[in-house]
This record gives structure tokens, C-alpha cells and sequence, in this order.
């Protein structure tokens, strides 16, 4: 049944055309209810106005019901009702329950004012007074939906866990003896609150019960915190989007409705939801809820003690608030105070032992620093605590898999799904397995390549090879031994990709990531129209995975990245970064990040140029520390962090202090920065946006060295065809800046200008230069070698070709290059190589291929293979007499098996080979 429901990845499975990017074909399940009972699910239907109004994940969720209980409430009391609602809004808690205990000493069957005054007891953590009043109100309220609800938390946090349980049969009484006394908005939205926490079918809630409400109240802000509340539990992020937005333009002095602006938009647009959390926190800079996302997030970009000050104002209002306990949890872990984390653990558990969501927090959070085995530990505790919490259940999924303990984690996320069908993260971890089930798995050292079965066959070998040699090269380096099998998956699909790593269709920047002992990367079949080297790709990423086996995967992002970076380009100086015109620019000007905060540019950079600056800044103090402090300071410093001593504490063992080696590293940057091309004038030109080459040209005679207008020069000299002025100006250009690698630079014009002149020597040589700068230009690649051919220079046309290899092994042309320089050089091995994989690119000429294939093959004397691919090369073209000649060499050279005396052949059967073996 799952098989055939699941068609594709989703981001969303709750909307149809808002929020949903569906791949292949659609996943909807049309009217499917997760597991509600039967009478649940008739409640479902008959309250199809019930409306959801509960922010999740905190206990601040009065903001919405507040405005719901204003419509409720008697005249007389409104006024005070509202007053006490502001004073919540604003973060004022004390006052709030000083004016709702008035209302309710003035009136005891005010309901809004007992619901309004225990929200602010549990949100200050006054759990027995919430209890107290709780029972206060009950006993004038013995038929109320809402103070069951809400009492439910209120006796999690008192330890009466059987009576939270109990709420939840007394609300299905209650229901089915009088649904007509709860069809107020209020009520309603409880009702729709408790039913998904029932788990009925979101989908139907959203349809039957929100999108009803807000066609009869479009104007009521309820309901679209409601509708964004749901749509963010289930990943639609746009719908949540929406929906949030919608409720600012309606209430904008309601830090609800920002802050779900703020979660909507915090996967996709930073600026966005940062100045949503700013919004929120200046209309209540006591929010529970945006105070612990910025405590969060400092802890993302390891702001250790900004996050605590965070944290610390966070228990201020509720001291034993368990997400703040269980976030300084975390920090304490990850600074190595290991007894402070279990007392933390233990405090956040204190009014709750059974809490689900303290282990999650802590586990989600390790694991997001790439701690997977200590985070699954938690989520495993959590799960302990509450095998139903589905959150902790698809987190152990998706760590399992980054550990490679694939079989369970795959079984987890199956789990999930059928406990809801509407988990996005499950449906695409199963749908995931239905691809994988179809890839090859090649195997040698310790390494496991996992990959598209046909692609497996054209260049897997090739990629074994490479990560071989990085495995052994780099674990001597770095003194690693790897215990643990290596997997490394390949996906011709970039969603597949995308799935496997973040869960989640997306992620089209990323060349590949490394989890530890995992890596995965999208193949060259999902490049697009700039293609990546995928040699440099996996040396990066092996080079992660030593480095995390060093540390235990205890590094900050920063440095993994800096140490992988810098390997590249010491392996092969095509590879890593070099520093580009941009990049001068910002590290000359302030956007040089200090090391000592450097983990925090990989967070949220303002632009995709930001991120890989911070890629460079990174392997720029790897480059540094190792100039100036050496390379055995720098495995010192790995195996600090390995026994848990935190970064900037390690640095300044070898450095003075952090603060010192800020300091250096600018001044080092910068020196770099300025040596890129120090004869160059990188200033913007004064010059009228269409100026022209006479224009140019004479204020280039002020300024002769202004690289920007150089090029603007160029520009318009080839646009005339001006070709000696042109070249003149070009070579002018790579005097200046030898280094300028850039895909339409001076080199590649000035090639162009030598082929439009037919001189072949002068333009081989000005792309021989660019090659020694360039590991992806494809075009350049293949050029070299046809221009290496034409003059018989075969080697430099081998490695040429194979350079083009390890950017695109899936063309063609790029294999027949290959075969000839081989066939000219006898390396056979190549040529055969060649050959196979043109057969497996669907060619036109099969038959000639079979023939070349066979006489490479004889050549290496495998006179069996040989013999079959002649036989091959014969069934595409019976009469190709080339073929029929190799093959009567080959019968008299490979004596035929003898066949069993009761099993008599046919001739042609007898000539026939067994087929080969299979790559496992």
C-alpha cells in the first residue's frame, strides 16, 4: 500500500498548489485519516467549524485564544479581559495574573479569565498555583472543553499523569452529550487543538474546519495563526508563510502572529525571519518562545555565551523552564562538562520526568553539530519516555542514516510514516529507499560505493580508485586509522541527493556533504550547466571524514571545512579556492569575519558568494596556523578537540590567545588579499556605463592599470572585431592578474582570438595556462585535447582527457578522446575502459566498439573476454569481416570446454562464453 501511495518527494503533503513542490508526479492521499477512532472521527465532522489556535512547541499559546475570549466574555468584564490579555501580550506575566485573579474573585465562572490566568502561571513556571487554579475552575466549570485542554500540561508539569490522560476521555464525553455547547470560536478552536492532537487527518481539519471558518470570519486573526500553525507542523512552509503574514496585516501588535512569520521564514529567507524575531521581542521582549529561537540559533554559530545570557533571561521568567535547561544542557556538552549537562537534564526533567521533548531538544541539537551518535543516545531516551513522540522517532531516522545504520533507520522512518501519513520527512526517507534499492554497491578497502547501477559500470572504478588514494594519503597525514566501513553514495537524481542528505527536496548548492563515516553526493549526471571537478568533490569530503574520525566529530564547522579546502589545493593546485577579485574586495573591507567567530558565516550568509567566502577565509587560517605554527601544532590541536577542550580555548594554547590570533589572521588575510595581483588597480572606474572604446581608452591613459576597465576595453574590441587591439588589451590583463581563472576571462578570450586566427600553437598555449589554474572548465578541457591530438602530442591529449573525465564521465566524446590518445600510447587498459563505457552511452556504432573493445582485450591477453565481445560485434554486423578474422584467431587461441557427454550442443552454443561476472 505505502509502495504505491508514495510517487515522489514532497516539501508538503497538506497543500495542494500552496507551499508544495512536488517531483515526478503527485502524493497526495486523498482523504486518508492517520488513526483516529471512529468517534473521533465523527466528532471531526459534525464540529467542521472547529478552528486550531495552539502555536506548537510552547506553552505560550494564549496570544490567540485571548482574542477569541474577548468575543466571549460578558460586556461588563470585557475591558479588564482586555487589559490582562495586554499585559500577557507584552510579556508582563505578574500583572496578568494579579488582573485575571481579580476577574475571577469578581466572577468564578469567568471562563477566559481562568484559562488567561493559568497560561500565565505555567508560562513563570508557577506549576502547583496552575494546578490550584485549575481545580478552582473546574469546580465552577465542571463542562469545559478548554480547562480540560489546557489542564492536561498543567498536570504533566504536577506529576498526574493519569488525569492528563484522563482529560482526554472526559473531552469525548463531553462532545458526544452536548456538541452544540461548544460551537462558539472559542471552544472551537480548542476542540480543532485537541482533535490533531488526537492524530486526525490534518488534511481534513485544514479543508472541513479552517478553510470553513475563514470563509465565514476572513477578517479573524485566530484563524490564520491557526491555519500557520498547522501548515508549519507539516512543513508547508509557504502556506505557514501566508497565513502568519496575513495575521500581522490583521493584528499587527500581535507578537504571535510575527513570530510565526519568524519560524515560517527561518529555513528560507534569514533576513526575513531575523527582523520577524526582532518584532516579536519589541512588542514582548519576554517571549518564551523568540528568546529561546535566538538562543538557538547563537548556539548554531557557537555563541556559547550569548546563548547562555539568552537562556538565562529565558529562566528569569520561568526557572525551570525545560527547552532553556535542556538547551544550556547542550552548551554544557558541548564545552565538555559533562556532570553540568546530566544536572541540567536532570533540572529540565524535574516538574516533568516522562518530558519527551527535553532528550529531543538536546539529541536534535548534538546531532546538528554533527554528534550523531550522542544524539541518537537522546532521541532514543526520549523515545523511552514516549514511543509515540514521532519527532524524536524520525530524528533517530535520520541519524541512523548519517551513522550508516541504515536498516533501522530506514524501518524507523517507515514507522512514521504509518503513524502519519502527512510527516513529509518520513514519506521521502521511504520513498528514498524505493531509489536506493536499484543502485550497485562496489566495495574495496573499506569503502563502500553505492551508485546508479549504469553510471557504476562507465566510471565507478575511477571513483573506488580516487577514494582509495585519498584514504590512504590523507589517514597518513593526519595519523587516522578508520575503524569503520566508509559509505559513499552517488545519485544521478538531484532531489535523490537532497533527500538522502537534508531530508527534503532542495539543496542545489551543494557539491556533497559528509556526515562521518557517511557521504553523499549528487553525480555527474544532476550537473547542470556549471559542473563541478567530482575528483575535487570527494577529496573534500574524504578529507571530512578524516578529520572527523580525528576529532570524534567534535570540530566546528569552520575548521572541518578550512582543513578540507586547503587539501584540496594541496593535492592538486586546479582544486580548493583561490582568491578571486571578490573576495579581495571583502576581505580588505569588513567583511573579514574573526576566527574566533567564524562558525557563525556558515549560518546565515546574506548571499551564496558570502557562504563560499567563508569556505576561503576558513582554509586561509588552516594555510596560516600551518605557515606559521606547523603541522604538528595543528594535530595537537585535533586531538584537543577530540577529548572535548572547545575551540578558542584549544587556538590559544598554540597561539598566545584568541584574541592574538584574530589579530594575526586579519593582518595575514589581508597581506594575501593585496598580493593577489598587487600591480593591478581593482578600483571602480569613473566612466558612463556605456562608454565607449575611445572613452575607455583615454581615461585608461590616467589609469593603466584599472583591471575593470581593461576588461570593459576588451569587451568592446572583440564586439568590433578589433582583434590586435583586443589581444593587446587581454595580454595587458593576464601581466596584471596571472591568476584569473574565471570562465569568460583573458585567457579564455585570447584562446579565442588564436582559434579565430588559425593559430593553434599560440592559443594551446594561452588554455595550457588556464588548465593550471582550472579544474571544471569542460570546454577548455576538451579543446586541449583536441588541439594535443591534432599536433600527435598524445600524452598531454590522455591527460587531458581524463581531466575531462573527472568532470563529466557521462559524455561520449570525452571517452572516444580518451581511446585514442590510449590507443596511440598502448595503454590498453584505457583504451578498454573506453570502449565499455561508450557501449553503455548508447552508441550507434556497437559493433565497431565490440571489435575495438575485443582487440584490446586480446591485447591484454584476455583471450575469453576477447573472444566474446567479437562474438558481440558479429550479432550486431554478421559480415563485418574485421570481426570474423580476430574471431577465428581467438577460437584458435582459447581451447573450447568440453560439455557434458548428455548434454550435446550446437555448434554456435559451444563458441559462446559464459557471461561475466557482475561487479558486486
Amino acid at each position: 500500500m505505502l509502495a504505491r501511495q508514495r510517487k515522489g518527494y514532497v516539501v508538503s503533503r497538506l497543500t495542494r498548489g500552496q507551499g508544495e513542490v512536488v517531483f515526478n508526479s503527485p502524493t497526495h492521499q486523498r482523504g486518508r485519516v492517520s488513526s483516529p477512532t471512529r468517534q473521533q472521527g465523527r466528532v471531526a465532522v459534525h464540529l467542521g467549524r472547529a478552528l486550531l489556535a495552539r502555536l506548537r512547541g510552547g506553552l505560550i499559546c494564549a496570544f490567540a485564544c485571548c482574542l477569541g475570549f474577548v468575543v466571549s466574555a460578558g460586556v461588563s468584564a470585557a475591558a479588564d479581559l482586555v487589559e490582562a490579555t495586554t499585559q500577557f501580550r507584552t510579556g508582563k506575566y505578574a500583572e496578568c495574573i494579579e488582573q485575571a485573579t481579580e476577574l475571577v474573585t469578581q466572577n468564578d465562572y469567568h471562563e477566559p479569565a481562568w484559562v488567561l490566568k493559568i497560561q500565565a502561571e505555567m508560562t513563570v513556571g508557577r506549576y502547583a498555583d496552575a494546578a490550584k487554579s485549575l481545580d478552582a475552575a473546574l469546580a465552577k466549570l465542571n463542562g469545559s472543553v478548554q480547562l480540560r485542554w489546557l489542564g492536561r500540561d498543567v498536570c504533566r508539569h504536577t506529576q498526574q499523569l493519569e488525569r492528563a490522560d484522563k482529560f482526554n476521555a472526559e473531552i469525548v464525553g463531553l462532545l458526544q452529550q452536548a456538541p452544540w455547547r461548544y460551537s462558539d470560536l472559542t471552544s472551537q478552536l480548542v476542540i480543532g487543538r485537541w482533535m490533531l492532537s488526537q492524530q486526525t487527518d490534518p488534511k481534513q481539519v485544514l479543508t472541513k474546519i479552517y478553510n470553513e471558518a475563514k470563509r465565514r470570519q476572513p477578517t479573524n486573526v485566530d484563524v490564520w495563526l491557526a491555519i500557520g500553525d498547522l501548515a508549519l507542523d507539516k512543513h508547508d512552509y509557504k502556506l505557514a508563510g501566508d497565513s502568519f503574514q496575513q495575521g500581522v496585516k490583521l493584528d499587527a501588535e500581535n507578537p504571535a502572529a510575527h513570530f510565526g512569520v519568524a519560524r515560517a521564514f527561518a529555513p528560507s529567507d534569514s533576513k526575513k525571519a531575523d527582523a520577524a524575531l526582532q518584532a516579536t521581542l519589541a512588542l514582548n521582549p519576554r517571549h518564551v518562545a523568540a528568546l529561546l529561537m535566538v538562543a538557538d540559533e547563537q548556539i548554531d554559530s557557537e555563541q556559547y555565551d550569548e546563548a547562555e545570557k539568552q537562556l538565562l533571561q529565558v529562566l528569569t521568567i520561568n526557572p525551570q523552564q525545560p527547552r532553556a535547561l535542556a538547551y544550556r544542557a547542550v552548551i554544557a556538552h558541548l564545552r565538555n562538562k559533562l556532570d553540568q549537562e546530566k544536572q541540567l537534564r536532570a533540572a529540565a526533567l524535574k516538574s516533568w520526568p516522562a518530558n519527551p521533548e527535553v532528550d529531543y531538544v538536546i539529541g536534535q541539537k548534538l546531532s546538528q553539530k554533527y554528534r550523531f551518535a550522542e544524539g541518537s543516545a537522546y532521541q532514543r531516551q526520549a523515545l523511552k519516555s514516549d514511543p509515540k513522540y514521532l519527532v524524536a522517532k524520525i530524528q533517530l531516522a535520520q541519524d541512523l542514516l548519517r551513522l550508516g545504520q541504515e536498516e533501522e533507520g530506514l524501518k524507523l522512518a517507515e514507522e512514521v510514516y504509518a503513524a502519519d501519513g502527512y510527516n513529509v520527512l518520513a514519506h521521502n526517507l521511504v520513498t528514498l529507499q524505493e531509489h536506493l534499492a536499484k543502485f550497485r554497491t562496489l566495495e574495496a578497502d573499506g569503502l563502500q560505493v553505492r551508485m546508479d547501477a549504469r553510471e557504476a559500470d562507465i566510471y565507478g572504478q575511477r571513483v573506488l580508485a580516487l577514494l582509495q588514494r585519498a584514504k590512504k594519503e590523507l589517514c597518513e597525514k593526519y595519523k587516522v586509522t578508520l575503524e569503520q566501513p566508509i559509505i559513499v553514495e552517488m545519485f544521478p537524481k538531484q532531489q535523490d541527493f537532497a533527500i538522502r542528505t537534508f531530508g527534503m527536496p532542495g539543496g542545489s548548492g551543494f557539491l556533497g556533504v559528509c556526515f562521518g563515516t557517511v557521504i553523499t553526493a549528487p553525480s555527474p549526471a544532476s550537473q547542470g550547466t556549471s559542473p563541478a571537478c567530482w575528483e575535487a568533490t570527494l577529496w573534500h569530503e574524504f578529507c571530512h571524514v578524516v578529520t572527523l574520525t580525528k576529532t570524534k566529530n567534535k570540530m566546528p564547522r569552520w575548521l572541518s571545512e578550512g582543513i578540507s579546502v586547503y587539501e584540496e589545493g594541496a593535492e592538486d593546485p586546479t582544486w580548493g579556492q583561490a582568491i578571486t577579485p571578490r573576495y579581495r574586495e571583502m576581505l580588505l573591507g569588513d567583511e573579514l569575519t574573526p576566527v574566533s567567530k567564524l562558525s557563525g558565516a556558515f549560518l546565515s550568509p546574506a548571499s551564496p558568494a558570502h557562504l563560499q567566502f567563508a569556505y576561503l577565509e576558513s582554509s586561509l587560517v588552516v594555510k596560516f596556523f600551518l605557515e606559521k605554527y606547523g603541522r604538528d601544532k595543528l594535530e595537537r590541536l585535533l586531538v584537543d578537540l577530540s577529548v572535548g577542550m572547545p575551540i578558542n580555548e584549544s587556538l590559544g594554547r598554540y597561539t598566545g590567545s584568541i584574541a592574538t590570533l584574530d589579530d594575526e589572521f586579519a593582518k595575514y588575510a589581508r597581506e594575501q588579499a593585496k598580493a593577489m595581483a598587487p600591480l593591478a588597480d581593482w578600483t571602480e572606474p569613473e566612466l558612463p556605463k556605456r562608454a565607449t572604446a575611445d572613452e575607455i581608452s583615454t581615461w585608461l591613459k590616467d589609469h593603466p592599470t584599472n583591471y575593470i576597465a581593461l576588461g570593459r576595453l576588451a569587451a568592446q574590441q572583440l564586439q568590433a572585431k578589433d582583434w590586435p587591439a583586443a589581444q593587446a588589451t587581454l595580454t595587458k590583463m593576464t601581466q596584471l592578474y596571472p591568476h584569473d581563472a574565471s570562465p569568460g576571462g583573458p585567457y579564455a578570450l585570447l584562446a579565442r582570438i588564436h582559434r579565430e586566427a588559425k593559430d593553434a600553437k599560440q592559443e594551446r598555449a594561452v588554455l595550457e595556462k588556464l588548465a593550471a589554474l582550472s579544474a571544471s572548465d569542460l570546454d577548455m578541457l576538451t579543446r586541449l585535447n583536441e588541439l594535443a591530438a591534432a599536433a600527435k602530442d598524445w600524452e598531454p591529449a590522455k591527460k587531458y582527457a581524463l581531466r575531462a573525465l573527472a568532470v563529466n564521465p557521462l559524455l561520449p566524446a570525452i571517452h572516444r578522446q580518451a581511446a585514442t590518445a590510449a590507443e596511440q600510447l598502448n595503454d590498453q587498459r584505457l583504451v578498454a575502459d573506453s570502449y565499455r563505457a561508450l557501449l553503455l552511452l548508447d552508441p550507434f556504432d556497437r559493433a565497431e566498439l565490440h571489435f575495438k573493445l575485443a582487440t584490446a582485450l586480446q591485447k591484454q591477453g584476455q583471450l575469453a573476454a576477447a573472444k566474446r565481445e567479437a562474438l558481440l560485434a558479429l550479432e550486431e554486423t554478421p559480415r563485418y569481416q574485421a570481426a570474423q578474422n580476430l574471431l577465428l584467431e581467438l577460437v584458435a587461441a582459447v581451447p573450447t570446454p568440453p560439455l557434458p557427454a548428455d548434454k550435446p550442443a550446437s555448434a554456435s552454443q559451444s563458441d559462446l562464453p559464459a557471461a561475466p561476472e557482475k561487479t558486486p
